[in-house]
């Protein structure tokens, strides 16, 4: 078995997983995302990865399915990042900002059974300092530094 696994995608839009020699559906992609299963989507016909896409293509089921986890307004300020100065800032900012999400959010399930008040007073806390992190991280690769007023008016 790969670390990988590989799903081939064929002319007929049709998803093969190769390691259960059979088609398959969006709904078992998902499934594997959801089970954290390492894959990747490759296009029969010259092998480049559509990983995204059906990624993306799930994405939009679920979007149009029950309750949208974005709103248009959201949405319509993530497409203004594309093409722009900032694109790649905000996808690292985005990104890191996710992951600290479910990592908190795997501290919850496994303190969950202890101590709850103060398992959220942490939590809080822990959440201001990553947010705080992650603002001064996108600041300051945008070329905004800290500017800190005491040292600044030393020299007067």
């Amino acid at each position: 078995m790969t670390a990988e696994r590989i799903i081939k995608k064929y002319p007929n839009r049709r998803l093969y997983d190769t390691e259960l020699s059979r088609y398959i559906t969006l709904a078992d992609v998902r499934a594997l995302v959801m089970q954290g299963t390492a894959f990747r989507v490759l296009d029969t016909a010259n092998d480049a990865d559509l990983t995204r896409s059906i990624l993306l293509q799930i994405m939009l089921e679920e979007e149009t399915g029950g309750e949208p986890l974005f709103s248009a307004n959201m949405l319509a300020q993530i497409i203004r990042f594309y093409g722009g100065t900032m694109q790649g800032m905000f996808a690292h900012y985005l990104e890191q900002s996710l992951d600290a999400f479910a990592r908190q959010q795997q501290h919850l399930a496994d303190d969950l059974g202890t101590k709850p008040l103060e398992l959220i007073g942490r939590m809080t806390e822990r959440n201001l300092e990553l947010w705080a992190n992650a603002q001064k991280e996108f600041l300051r690769a945008a070329g905004f530094g800290h500017h800190d007023p005491e040292t600044e008016h030393k020299g007067e």
